[in-house]
C-alpha cells in the first residue's frame, strides 16, 4: 500500500512569506523558465506545509481546540482559547507566498506553453485544495485576485465572499474532473501524490466535491445534496490506494520533511487529550497513536490523556502532579517521524461522508451502516502507511466493530465522531468538520484570560499586517463577515 516516492527539493525562488498580502505577492527575482512539473512538486510540498504553519495553525490551534492534543504550555494558545495573532495567521503568512503564487504562475505557464488539458485540470484541482483550506480556516479571503502581483500587478487583492469562493471551487472541480482521462499525465513522477495518474486525480476531484458539498449543509441544504449527488455519480475514492497524501523524506532539504514531524522533533510539550484517549479506549489504534511520555509504553492500561485547558499550576491543583510525563503523547516510534506521510484526504473520510449521504438522502446505495463500517476499517488499515508497526489485524478491526456497532438512531454523531478520529493530525479538516456537524460533542474549557468567553473558536484571524498594507479590502471583509476575532462564524458555519 505504501507509496515509494523520492522527494527532491526543487530550487524555486518564491516570494517572502511572513508579511502582508502585498509583500507576499511581490517576487522580483522569480525565474521565468522553471518547468511546470517542478513547480507542481514544490507546490505539493508547500501545501503539505513547513514546520512554521504546521506548528502554529495545525497543531497549536486546531489540534487542541479539537481536543486531539493538550498541553500545559502557555504558548499553545488554542488549548486555552487565547489569541496569538502571529500563530493564528500562520497559514495565510506561508501559503499565499508559496503555494498560491506558484499555482497562479502555473496556470499562466500551462496556457502559454500549450500543455495538455489534463495538466491544467490537475493544477486547478490542487488549487481548489489549497484555497479550501484557507477559506475554511479564515472565511472570506483573497481568492480571485490572489497571487497575481507579478502577473497582473494586483498588489492589494480584494477579499472574496466565502459563498462565491465555494461556488467557484465546486465549478472548478466539476470542470477539471471532466477534463481528465486515463493514463499518466504530463506531470508524471513530478506529481508526488499520484505519479500523474489521471484516474486517481479524478477520484480526488470528486472526493473533494463530496467534502465541499457537505460543507454547505447548513448554508444551502439543497445545493449540498446536489453537489454530493454529483460527486458520488462522478466517482469518489474506492480504497486506501486512492488516498491523497505526500510521502515525505528526512531530507535533503527541509521542505522534503513532514512539517508535523519537525514540530515533534522540536517540541516535547504536546500530549494526547483526555477526550481523545478516552474515545480510543478499547480501540486498536491507541497503542499506534499514543505512548506514555515517561517510558514510551504503548500498553493500553498505561495510556492517560491530559485534560485540556490546564497550566502547570492548575494541573497541580487538580491532580497533585508536577509534570506531564505520566501522560500519553503522540507515539514517537511510529507517527511523528520527519519522513512520515502527510494526508490531504483519505478514503476513510470519503466512506464516512458516504455514510452521512446515505443517512440523510438515501444516496450511495442507501445503507449508511456498510459505509460506516468501511470507513472504520479504512481508518485503521491506513495506519500501515506509517510502516509495519502501524498495522492492525483484520480480526481486531472485526472485534472493534462488534463491540461498537453502528446505531441508526445515533448515525450522525457516530459517523462524524469517527471522522474526527480519522483526521487526527489533519487538524484543519477535523476543525472544519466539527464546525459543520457539531460532532464530536466537545466540552469547552474556560481558562483565565481566554478571548472567547469560554467557547471553542470558530475561525482563525487574518494577518495583522493586512490592517495597514491592504486596509480598504481588509475593512470591507470584516464589514461583510464580522469582526476579525476567533468567535466570528463564517458563511457555511451558520448557527
Amino acid at each position: 500500500m505504501k507509496k515509494s516516492i523520492y522527494i527532491i527539493f526543487l530550487t524555486i525562488i518564491l516570494g517572502s512569506c511572513d508579511q502582508g498580502f502585498e509583500e507576499l505577492n511581490v517576487d522580483p527575482t522569480k525565474p521565468t523558465q522553471v518547468s511546470v512539473v517542478n513547480k507542481l512538486s514544490a507546490t505539493q510540498l508547500y501545501t503539505s506545509g513547513e514546520r512554521y504553519e504546521n506548528w502554529r495553525a495545525n497543531l497549536i490551534y486546531c489540534s487542541t481546540m479539537m481536543q486531539h492534543m493538550s498541553t500545559t504550555a502557555g504558548y499553545w494558545a488554542g488549548d486555552k482559547y487565547t489569541l496569538n495573532e502571529g500563530y493564528a495567521s500562520s497559514m495565510i503568512d506561508r501559503i499565499y507566498g508559496n503555494a498560491v503564487k506558484t499555482l497562479e504562475d502555473m496556470l499562466v505557464q500551462l496556457e502559454e506553453e500549450a500543455h495538455p488539458e489534463e495538466m491544467k485540470a490537475i493544477t486547478r484541482i490542487h488549487r481548489v485544495f489549497v484555497f479550501h483550506r484557507l477559506t475554511d480556516l479564515h472565511g472570506d479571503i483573497p481568492y480571485s485576485e490572489a497571487g497575481k502581483a507579478s502577473l497582473e500587478g494586483v498588489l492589494k487583492p480584494k477579499y472574496d465572499a466565502q459563498s462565491e469562493i465555494y461556488a467557484d471551487m465546486l465549478k472548478e472541480l466539476e470542470e477539471s474532473a471532466a477534463a481528465l482521462g486515463t493514463g499518466t499525465s504530463g506531470f508524471g513522477s513530478g506529481d508526488l501524490m499520484f505519479n500523474g495518474d489521471q484516474e486517481k486525480w479524478k477520484k480526488f476531484a470528486y472526493s473533494m466535491m463530496l467534502r465541499l458539498g457537505l460543507r454547505l449543509i447548513k448554508a444551502d441544504p439543497a445545493a449540498s445534496q446536489q453537489w454530493v449527488t454529483k460527486a458520488i455519480t462522478g466517482g469518489v475514492m474506492t480504497s486506501n490506494d486512492d488516498i491523497a497524501y505526500i510521502q515525505h523524506t528526512a531530507g535533503p532539504e527541509g521542505i522534503n520533511k513532514n512539517g508535523i514531524g519537525e514540530v515533534f522533533t522540536a517540541d516535547g510539550n504536546p500530549r494526547l487529550s483526555k477526550t481523545f484517549v478516552d474515545f480510543l479506549t478499547g480501540d486498536p489504534r491507541l497503542p499506534i497513536l499514543g505512548a506514555r511520555r515517561s517510558d514510551g509504553s504503548t500498553a493500553p492500561a498505561d495510556q492517560k490523556g491530559l485534560p485540556n485547558g490546564l497550566d502547570s499550576s492548575s494541573l497541580m491543583a487538580l491532580t497533585g502532579e508536577e509534570d506531564t510525563d505520566a501522560y500519553t503523547e503522540p507515539n514517537r516510534s511510529i507517527i511523528t517521524g520527519e519522513d512520515a506521510p502527510m494526508f490531504f484526504q483519505t478514503y476513510a473520510e470519503v466512506e464516512f461522508m458516504l455514510a452521512e449521504a446515505a443517512h440523510r438522502w438515501g444516496l450511495a446505495g442507501g445503507d449508511p451502516e456498510s459505509h460506516y463500517n468501511a470507513g472504520v476499517r479504512a481508518a485503521m488499515k491506513m495506519l500501515e502507511l506509517y510502516g509495519a508497526a502501524g498495522s492492525i489485524a483484520d480480526a481486531d478491526i472485526d472485534q472493534y466493530l462488534i463491540d461498537n456497532p453502528f446505531v441508526a438512531a445515533n448515525a450522525l454523531e457516530q459517523i462524524n465522531t469517527q471522522y474526527w478520529a480519522a483526521t487526527f493530525l489533519n487538524e484543519y479538516e477535523a476543525f472544519a468538520n466539527w464546525r459543520r456537524t457539531g460532532y464530536p460533542v466537545l466540552v469547552p474549557v474556560n481558562y483565565p484570560g481566554n478571548v472567547t468567553n469560554g467557547t471553542i473558536p470558530r475561525r482563525l484571524t487574518y494577518a495583522t499586517s493586512e490592517q495597514s498594507n491592504n486596509t480598504e479590502n481588509y475593512n470591507a471583509a470584516i464589514s461583510s463577515q464580522g469582526p476579525d476575532v476567533l468567535t466570528t462564524r463564517m458563511w457555511w458555519d451558520k448557527e
